[in-house]
């Protein structure tokens, strides 16, 4: 197995697979394949989770199937684009070495990779979509790829250390790694500091991955460009419709 992060703002992963080789993804993020790649889809993600941890995945806004990819006969490759700008990250995964992700963050993964639901927290109807905040949890041993929106940020902590973060940049992190929902302190600074009511809290040790974009403050950078009443566009009328198409997925179900 051959792994290769083509591109730069919007980057691809293409990874090449001998016979018996495998990689699953969740449905739908196939982008392109060759001829002699057979593919197999079910609920199971990286032969773990079954029926009922599918369940919890959809609860949770995930997906309900999972696709495997395995060339027959002779060699192949499979191919996997990022949604927004950002970036694609490799990591291994071992006993021990298990990682949190954010709910849009997996990409694929080895079939003894794990891909379950790690924690969710409802914050209030109208927050992240008014699906709480959602994370995954990649277990087992293997190797996953993670997308990331806008640049990458990675930080050590050392143990006891604590780094307070707006949760939409909240990437990934081992699970060593603390985590908890704070409210940003002070009355005030809730109310009119512009950064929201939430703040995640990290604590070390472990490292944890940061993305500079988070999508719902792309989704919002693109509201003023959206059609009006009329079909008339604050940005113009060129494009509005098509605008209004992607920013109106990007708005659902994202944290």
């Amino acid at each position: 197995m051959e792994a290769k992060i083509l591109g730069t703002t919007l980057p691809v992963l293409e990874i090449d697979l001998l016979p018996g080789e495998t990689v699953y993804s969740e449905s739908g993020e196939l982008s392109w394949m060759t001829s002699s790649m057979q593919m197999k889809t079910h609920t199971q993600a990286g032969g773990g989770g079954g029926f009922f941890g599918a369940l919890k995945r959809v609860a949770a806004g995930g997906s309900l199937f999972m696709t495997e990819y395995t060339p027959a006969g002779t060699p192949g490759s499979v191919s996997f684009a990022a949604r927004v700008p950002g970036h694609i990250v490799p990591v291994d995964i071992t006993p021990g070495n298990e990682l949190m992700v954010h709910r849009h963050g997996f990409m694929c993964a080895t079939t003894g990779v794990t891909l379950t639901i790690g924690f969710q927290q409802n914050l209030g109807a109208g927050i992240f979509g008014g699906d709480g905040f959602i994370l995954q949890k990649l277990g087992g041993q293997g190797t996953a790829w993670l997308e990331l929106s806008g640049e990458l940020i990675k930080k050590d902590l050392a143990a006891g250390e604590t780094l307070r973060v707006h949760p939409g940049h909240v990437g990934a992190f081992h699970t060593s790694v603390g985590f908890n929902i704070t409210t940003v302190p002070g009355i005030k600074n809730a109310l009119f500091g512009g950064d929201g009511i939430f703040l995640a809290a990290l604590t070390g040790p472990g490292s944890v991955w940061l993305q500079t974009l988070p999508i719902s403050r792309l989704a919002v950078a693109l509201v003023p460009y959206l059609p009006k009443t009329g079909g008339e566009s604050r940005g113009g009328s060129g494009g509005g419709a098509m605008i209004g198409g992607i920013v109106g997925s990007l708005l659902s179900g994202d944290n």
